[in-house]
């Protein structure tokens, strides 16, 4: 992609490599069903590499199911010990686990977004979103969906890597009046 393009360029492409990463790993909750490498349209079916490669059902289809995106519940994955992420290419990279959540969006017309930083930083270091995507300091970031949907803040990862931003209930999941009732002495 030339470096020129705009920002609602890369958003498209994006969009468009989200398309063709995702969809030939859709499936169906408890039939889950992924494509065979040398038909999801990625991989060349006359490559002798492909043989080599796990078929994404035969790795997939071993881990808690989810109904949205490739299908599979990674945090609950890595509870459960059925996979080990590596934390880094760099084997001395302290790992930081931060058990706390922050409340974003209060009181607007969506439910409130509460960020559980556990399920994030169980693959990523802090410095991955902090302080490039986001200021370390609460209530000191402006959230944008529309930004979010163009690939920016959440949706660096959430619509490329993470569960898909279609799935509004996983971010949008602290009803609002709570936060209210809570705030009042």
């Amino acid at each position: 992609m030339p470096a020129s393009t705009s920002p609602a360029e890369r958003a498209g492409w994006r969009r468009g490599l989200l398309a063709l990463l995702c969809l030939p790993l859709l499936a169906w909750a408890d039939g889950r069903q992924w494509q065979p490498l040398a038909k999801d349209g990625l991989h060349d079916p006359a490559s002798p590499g492909l043989r080599m490669k796990q078929e994404p059902a035969a790795a997939l289809s071993k881990l808690p199911p989810d109904t949205a995106g490739n299908q599979v519940r990674w945090v609950r994955a890595i509870d459960e010990g059925a996979i080990s992420p590596r934390t880094s290419i760099l084997p001395q990279t302290e790992v930081k686990l931060r058990d706390d959540e922050i409340i974003v969006s209060k009181f607007g017309s969506m439910p409130a977004v509460k960020f559980p930083h556990r399920a994030h930083t169980l693959w990523l270091d802090c410095s991955n979103c902090h302080d490039r995507l986001f200021v370390a300091k609460l209530g000191a970031n402006r959230f944008s969906m529309q930004k979010i949907l163009d690939g920016e803040q959440c949706g660096l990862c959430h619509g490329a890597v993470a569960f898909p931003l279609t799935e509004c209930n996983r971010c949008h999941n602290t009803a609002n009046e709570s936060l209210r009732r809570s705030a009042q002495p």
